[in-house]
């Protein structure tokens, strides 16, 4: 198994980023100072759509997306996958609840997702969510490649940022 590693940490302004992706099937475009402008936005990239725990994790998520949603939170999941397959994802697995959109190499980079295996990249993303606070500042990561405590987490620091600023 490959080892988690700490990506960007927590305090670091989150980097500025556009993506394509699929919101319920359709073609979507990401931006992340754009939802920011709405409230927190939650990151979390995942390694490869459609595969065990990957499939876990979104509907985990999307059953979780009225509460996210509360808490004035946009959720927007990551992998590199391609859009034509991510799209496919966003209907049968996220079930038309969030967007999931591609991380292209500087993406990765710049979020320092790149799962590694004995040194060298798999060409997959770490299973790593992030909390992006509206000013664009990271308030939480988590990086496991157990998907089970990344809605818990990321949904218990957007309700808390919620009911600081309200």
């Amino acid at each position: 198994m490959a080892a988690a590693h700490a990506a960007l940490p927590q305090g670091a302004r989150a980097p500025d980023f556009t993506a394509q992706g699929a919101l319920g099937g359709k073609p979507f475009s990401f931006n992340l100072r754009q939802a920011l402008k709405r409230g927190p936005v939650v990151l979390y990239f995942y390694p490869k759509a459609f595969t065990q725990g990957c499939t876990l994790e979104a509907h985990a998520f999307a059953d979780a997306t009225a509460d996210f949603a509360k808490a004035g939170a946009t959720v927007i999941g990551m992998s590199n996958d391609d859009v034509a397959t991510l799209t496919r994802f966003s209907t049968e697995e996220c079930r038309n609840k969030f967007a999931v959109a591609a991380a292209t190499p500087a993406i990765v980079r710049a979020y320092d997702v790149d799962l590694q295996q004995g040194g060298k990249s798999t060409g997959l993303t770490s299973r790593t969510s992030y909390v992006i606070a509206p000013d664009g500042r990271i308030t939480l990561v988590h990086s496991d490649l157990d998907y089970r405590d990344h809605v818990k987490l990321t949904l218990a620091a957007v309700q808390a940022m919620h009911r600081r600023h309200g």
